[in-house]
């Protein structure tokens, strides 16, 4: 399969030249005109075709998520890049249908960042089931299927806020691997979702560690390659494995860490038999905490979103922190409350359009 990327980026109307400096954010393009140039990539081969195409001025709204995605060109699926603190997918139009348009090979071929467009997964957006307003799959980097994606789900309701071209406060109905999610784009751009009730029963997880407070597993020895580690589980609706250091060795200093390392012992541990995210934990405070994440399917990643709030969850069981935190990613913090009012989990965080582009399937 051929993979060719597109990517459109602005340029200031007093400049025709490639080699000026290009708008970084696709938001402040509103009040200028651009052009546009196109990279494409082709899987198989070693060429970097390189094309300028006319400048000729043209406006924003030409390239707006609605009006680009409203092509149909046989064996050419288009696309709009996103991110959530450097956590970034390619969200596909696919409301026109109940199954993606692509195939899980061809996922993988696309999130290649040398080879394809470059991504932690493809998002797809398709018509709600269950009374609710949409549906989202997704495909990860390594063409597994989670059952949901904090990070994604943000970007997933901008890409809808922008389909729609919604403005102001919105809210949306999920439905997800993991259940009903419901995200809202606040007055400030950032997105709120309600991610539910964590799920802590081992069965449920799931993981074979027994239950050592109640059902649930918190603190529990688990042998990773010769080391004792006290992890907690938690499930998201997709399984997380959480700890804050070794079995009585000092508090987990998360930058020391060799995450390619340690990250796929833990992911395909046996007793995680659906595998699992692995959180690694360093605590500034009681509201501050501090992880870096290895993510089933998708490796080291730069956030994760439900791994934000299931270690929040961790921490509070293990009385290590409050309901409400500040967690710092290595792409940027999230704020995460686990209420008691409702037991549910709220997380809140950013997500921005990173480019428009086209891929030849």
């Amino acid at each position: 399969m051929e993979i060719a990327a597109t990517r459109t980026v602005s340029v200031a109307r007093q400049s025709r030249r490639l080699s000026n400096a290009f708008s970084r954010k696709l938001d402040s393009v509103s009040s200028l005109s651009f052009g546009y140039f196109e990279i494409k990539y082709c899987v198989g081969s070693s060429r970097l075709c390189v094309s300028a195409s006319s400048m000729e001025a043209i406006t924003a709204e030409k390239i707006s998520p609605a009006s680009f995605l409203d092509k149909r060109e046989t064996g050419v699926l288009h696309f709009v890049k996103y991110h959530g603190l450097g956590n970034d997918f390619i969200l596909v139009d696919n409301r026109d249908s109940s199954e993606p348009k692509i195939t899980q090979e061809q996922a993988v071929k696309l999130c290649d960042r040398n080879f394809g467009v470059g991504a932690d997964g493809v998002i797809f957006a398709l018509p709600g089931v269950n009374g609710t307003d949409y549906s989202m799959r997704i495909f990860n980097s390594d063409g597994s299927e989670p059952e949901m994606c904090g990070n994604g789900v943000r970007c997933f309701a901008k890409f809808i806020a922008e389909l729609q071209n919604l403005q102001g406060k919105h809210s949306f109905t999920i439905h997800t691997g993991a259940g009903l999610i419901v995200p809202e784009i606040q007055d400030d751009g950032q997105v709120k979702v309600d991610m539910g009730i964590p799920i802590l029963k081992a069965q449920e997880v799931p993981t074979k560690l027994a239950g050592n407070k109640g059902e649930a597993v918190v603190q529990a020895e688990l042998v990773v390659d010769g080391v004792s580690w006290n992890v907690t589980c938690v499930s998201m609706g997709n399984p997380h494995c959480i700890t804050f250091g070794t079995k009585g060795g000092p508090n987990l200093k998360v930058d020391d860490l060799n995450l390619p390392e340690i990250g796929p012992k833990f992911e395909h541990h046996e007793m995680f038999p659906a595998r699992t995210n692995t959180e690694f934990v360093e605590v500034l405070s009681r509201s501050h905490l501090k992880m870096r994440v290895w993510e089933r399917g998708a490796g080291a990643t730069l956030a994760c979103g439900t791994g934000a709030c299931a270690l929040v969850v961790a921490s509070v069981l293990e009385g290590r922190a409050n309901r409400k935190c500040t967690v710092d990613l290595p792409g940027g913090p999230l704020e995460i409350e686990w209420k008691q009012e409702d037991n549910h989990i709220y997380m809140t965080g950013p997500a921005e359009a990173v480019f428009y582009g086209s891929a030849l399937l």
